[in-house]
């Protein structure tokens, strides 16, 4: 009796380790990022209040379709993330867990990252607004545009803009919108050049967009296999390599005419 008693208690003592490591484990915080469908916004529109897109010194014509671009949502940098968190995320659709340094910059805080969020994002209006003038042939000496999107930040948005400034100053060419009167949302940064740049995030970007109405998703073409991976019903992917491609599918698309690409 007493030996087995001592057995028991070696037990009890040896467990109470174990269970402080993995509880250790399960609540200590990993460096990880909890990411999720953000909001999107029609750049066609208005944001806030406040037209997305405002364009002077040529003519622009309405639109009825809509451009949205999309975004994602993550915990701040200096937020808990427990392994419990990770394992929730792991088994859901709209929830994704990537690595800390790849959604913000190693060593800067909260203010630093805002700032630099910013700074991407204004880079990329003046890329989109050089990109989409000199598509049309148009110089920026005489075509003023102003890009303003509030609480965003970020490249991403980049090939967005630049088809909304295209299609507000010149629509498919021949009057009619890119969109066709669709719900067309995408993401994908943009140069000055009109390449089309992979942004990360993309699955969780399509269900934003599928979420607020879209059925077309304008999507960089090394990122087709994750926009696959978790793809909403009723949404079609588009894959883009640069504005002139993008530009093209769109039109395909809303006249009938020529092939659309699929990833």
């Amino acid at each position: 009796m007493l030996s087995r008693l001592t057995r028991r208690q070696a037990v009890a003592v040896c467990a109470l380790p174990v269970a402080a490591l993995i509880a250790t484990a399960v609540f200590a915080p990993l460096p990880f990022s909890l990411t999720q469908p953000g909001m999107t916004a029609n750049v066609l529109g208005e944001n806030k209040g406040a037209p997305v897109i405002t364009i002077s010194g040529a003519p622009t014509h309405d639109t009825s379709g809509q451009l949205r671009m999309t975004t994602i949502v993550a915990t701040n940098p200096d937020a808990h993330v427990s392994l419990g968190d990770v394992i929730d995320s792991w088994f859901r659709t709209d929830r994704a867990v990537m690595p800390l340094d790849a959604v913000y910059p190693s060593g800067q805080n909260v203010k630093e990252i805002e700032q630099h969020n910013t700074e991407e994002m204004k880079e990329s209006q003046d890329a989109a607004t050089r990109a989409a003038l000199n598509y049309l042939d148009l110089a920026d000496k005489d075509v003023k545009v102003t890009l303003k999107l509030a609480d965003v930040g970020g490249p991403s948005a980049g090939l967005l803009f630049t088809l909304g400034i295209i299609d507000k100053l010149n629509g498919d060419g021949g009057g009619r919108d890119l969109t066709g009167g669709r719900t067309i949302a995408g993401t994908g940064t943009i140069t000055e050049d009109g390449a089309v740049g992979a942004v990360g995030g993309v699955a969780l970007k399509t269900q934003a967009a599928r979420r607020d109405g879209a059925t077309v998703f304008l999507v960089p073409k090394a990122e087709c296999s994750d926009a696959e991976a978790q793809l909403p019903k009723g949404l079609r992917l588009i894959p883009v390599t640069t504005l002139k491609s993008a530009v093209n599918s769109l039109t395909a698309l809303e006249s009938g005419k020529g092939s659309v690409p699929s990833c």
